[in-house]
């Protein structure tokens, strides 16, 4: 149809330029659930793009957990949790998601994306500021875009940066700052104790993604705020259950205050079909699994140390990672969809992070690990990677 909005669209075209070159690397169908080795077009392929840090989302005991609520509850709610989309295993959930995080309440949402697009514009008030640190994730930016706040980035880490924006705004008004506890493509933890002394000094509220940190670090994998010993100091914990937890869905847990306007304010909570009962049942087993088998964590984090030796002694850029999450700094964008490609090809799957996601000189290939790959897996995929990069001149 010639129409202005058939027009515009028409003009994107450099996904069929890329898929034209043969590299585009992305909705690559898997045949196979989330493990070590999946399966695509019936071959095996190591997997190595998969946010399943604790390897629980093929684990039978949640396979079975989402069966039984399924039998119980049906597929669906078939309405929002403000109306008639509340079940008693949705507030089970919130009571055990509240004890996990250390906070007084806690309030499920459909997706890790509804909950940062609910909470941040919920609170983001007409007459206050909301800052971000420049590699928050997506959701959190489109969350303050709908928000009546002023918002200010600053600088990735940079804690001057945020106190020279923290200085241009009146004590009195309201202010939230949102960052990530790790980031999802750099791997890096945010600096929370600089974030807390901050957020005393002006007022402020501090609000954390810990999506990619639950599970991973802190007591038991409580997250971030465990991991720094300051739970207490936090107001806001945010959290996704595609990660670690195995299923689909999201939570904030703060106050009582906070949590009572979301749940009457945020409109993508109010507006959006709750939460499915067997995702609501498989997060409530993950936990479960996780609090009682800390000693899940220690293979992931084996395997992290092992993996930003042999990358850095293979002469890979790695940044400044501290986590399973490894970025191998490409800096050319046709190089690293290159790489991805000759990569799977060798039964290796990576993932590419490219504009606009992070600037042209930041392109990135993502490595990500899972407590249940073995260490010879990771050894094998370190090696086919090492021969790929060399081929391509991005490494000596």
């Amino acid at each position: 149809m010639n129409r202005p909005i058939n027009n515009v669209c028409a003009k994107y075209t450099l996904a069929d330029e890329v898929k034209a070159m043969g590299i585009y690397p992305y909705y690559r169908p898997i045949e196979s659930g989330q493990d070590p080795v999946v399966k695509m077009e019936g071959k095996d392929v190591l997997m190595f793009g998969s946010n399943s840090y604790l390897g629980l989302s093929d684990d039978p005991r949640l396979k079975e957990a989402a069966i039984e609520a399924i039998r119980k509850y049906g597929t669906s709610c078939s309405g929002s949790r403000f109306l008639n989309g509340t079940l008693d295993i949705h507030l089970e959930l919130e009571e055990k998601l509240a004890r996990l995080v250390g906070k007084p309440e806690a309030i499920t949402y459909s997706t890790g994306f509804q909950v940062n697009l609910g909470v941040v514009s919920a609170l983001g008030f007409r007459d206050g500021f909301i800052f971000l640190d420049a590699l928050d994730h997506a959701c959190i930016i489109d969350g303050s875009r709908l928000s009546f706040s002023k918002v200010f980035k600053f600088a990735h880490n940079d804690m001057k940066a945020l106190e020279r924006k923290l200085r241009l705004v009146a004590k009195r008004a309201p202010k939230l700052i949102v960052v990530d506890g790790v980031y999802s493509m750099e791997g890096d933890i945010a600096p929370l104790p600089e974030l807390v002394g901050l957020c005393e000094k002006y007022n402020a509220t501090l609000m954390v993604d810990d999506a990619h940190g639950l599970g991973v670090v802190g007591d038991h994998g409580r997250g971030t705020a465990s991991h720094f010993g300051l739970t207490d100091k936090v107001d806001l914990i945010m959290g996704t259950f595609s990660k670690s937890f195995g299923s689909l869905g999201g939570f904030i847990a703060g106050e009582h205050d906070i949590m009572n306007y979301l749940k009457h304010n945020s409109r993508s909570l109010i507006f959006s079909a709750s939460m499915p009962p067997a995702n609501v049942a498989a997060v409530s087993k993950a936990i479960d699994i996780m609090l009682s088998e800390p000693e899940r964590i220690q293979p992931l984090w084996d395997l992290t140390h092992h993996a930003h030796a042999e990358f850095k002694a293979r002469g890979f850029d790695i940044g400044h990672t501290q986590s399973p999450i490894i970025p191998l700094f490409v800096r050319n964008l046709e190089k690293c969809l290159t790489a991805v490609k000759m990569a799977l090809d060798e039964g290796v799957f990576i993932t590419p992070v490219i504009p606009p996601a992070v600037p042209e000189d930041s392109v990135i290939v993502r490595f990500a690990l899972m407590a249940t790959h073995s260490m010879e897996q990771l050894d094998e995929a370190i090696d086919k990677l090492t021969g790929i990069f060399r081929k391509l001149e991005i490494i000596p």
